[in-house]
């Protein structure tokens, strides 16, 4: 999956849908599309930034969810977030992993 397809899946597609599963390459994909505009526009425009990264919000929840599904882990691993530093790295960690779903071929 390119970053393109990625970003048509995750914003297009399945903007709210949080069941089913999400590759590694759709969900970091996305996750770079969403970090490189958001800084991007930050710097250009502050509030425009923000409104972006709202926008996006939804998605990237959905897109993290179906990850950790894919990973067989329960959507609650979320709350890892709340603790600081450990609970980031403990979400990256599950989200590199690989997933019961492979990608299709080109």
């Amino acid at each position: 999956m390119q970053i393109q397809e990625a970003v048509e899946t995750c914003v297009t597609q399945k903007y709210a849908t949080f069941e089913g599963c999400a590759t590694r390459s759709e969900f970091w994909w996305f996750f770079l599309f969403v970090w490189i505009i958001e800084t991007l526009v930050g710097i250009a425009y502050r509030p425009l930034g923000g409104v972006f990264w709202l926008a996006m919000l939804v998605p990237y929840l959905a897109v993290g969810t179906r990850r950790l599904r894919d990973t067989d882990r329960s959507p609650w691993w979320w709350l890892m977030l709340l603790v600081p530093v450990v609970g980031w790295v403990v979400l990256v960690v599950f989200w590199a992993q690989l997933g019961k779903t492979t990608p299709t071929p080109a």
